[in-house]
């Protein structure tokens, strides 16, 4: 149905991995969709680890080859290629090789598992197959794209992408560059392009609504607050268990629902821009 892509050009840490997370899971839960996180990273495991206990999910690689559960076969996007390779496809093939977060609402197609550099970059231009190849089973794809992979291929995947979100922090430097960055390349004018702001502090001086001001956009940027118990469920595989009890707190003022909030505008913004989108066709 549709292929969303979160990146930033931005060197230092932004928090992509964990709005990915916030808000792939939002969606999940709040709507009736199909929605593949698809992580692209080397050599870190910030994003699977917001939904298992550290390391838990690489010990098992259980996963179905075909219509029968086999054992001992290469979960991931390693195992995913080995089968792609043997022409062995169907609708399905990308959820097979995938790790299941809430049944019929969110699976993860993991990142690599190897250590070394050179492979990585030999199995990333398979990754635009894989998503156009997910796009057609599920309702959302949703990619954390990484800032490590050859620049290529990056363009690749966001030349694909429905939505492609750019992720932000509230730094003068970074919001120039980004800026500069819109001025040197029309690819991010394009109309699909979002902006969001990661670790968002709301009383900061680079708060959302002076932002916006200032790079002169029409609309309001998303925004994923800085918020501590959600930083801790993400570092306890949790994440979804915290959402779940956002849903029973009442109070307005709580600066838990307020991140609740938050998360859902960006959800809806996501929806809403595809939507505007597809009518434009």
């Amino acid at each position: 149905m549709a292929v969303v892509t979160f990146y930033s050009h931005d060197s230092k840490e932004t928090g992509q991995s964990l709005s990915v997370a916030a808000i792939a899971t939002h969606i999940a839960i709040a709507h009736n969709y199909k929605v593949l996180i698809v992580s692209t990273s080397f050599n870190e495991l910030t994003l699977e680890n917001c939904f298992w206990e550290y390391g838990k999910i690489r010990q098992t690689s259980v996963v179905k080859d075909g219509d029968s559960p086999s054992v001992g076969l290469e979960s991931g996007i390693e195992g995913l290629l080995k089968v792609l390779a043997s022409n062995r496809t169907s609708n399905e093939i990308v959820k097979n090789y995938s790790r299941i977060v809430l049944k019929d609402r969110l699976d993860i197609l993991l990142a690599p598992v190897t250590k070394s550099y050179q492979e990585y970059i030999e199995l990333t231009p398979n990754y635009s197959n894989i998503i156009r190849t997910a796009d057609r089973y599920y309702d959302l794809v949703i990619v954390d794209l990484s800032k490590k992979m050859p620049k290529r291929d990056v363009q690749s995947i966001l030349e694909i992408s429905d939505v492609v979100m750019m992720n932000l922090v509230q730094r003068l430097e970074t919001i120039n560059n980004f800026i500069r960055l819109r001025e040197a390349n029309d690819f991010y004018k394009k109309r699909n392009v979002m902006l969001a702001l990661g670790r968002y502090d709301r009383f900061s001086k680079y708060n959302n609504k002076n932002i916006t001001r200032y790079m002169k956009e029409k609309k309001e940027l998303s925004v994923i607050p800085y918020n501590t118990l959600f930083f801790e469920a993400c570092s306890e595989g949790t994440i979804i268990d915290f959402f779940l009890r956002l849903r029973n707190v009442v109070d307005d003022t709580d600066k838990n629902i307020i991140f609740e909030q938050e998360v859902a505008k960006a959800d809806s913004n996501i929806i809403y821009k595809l939507q505007e989108l597809q009518m434009k066709l």
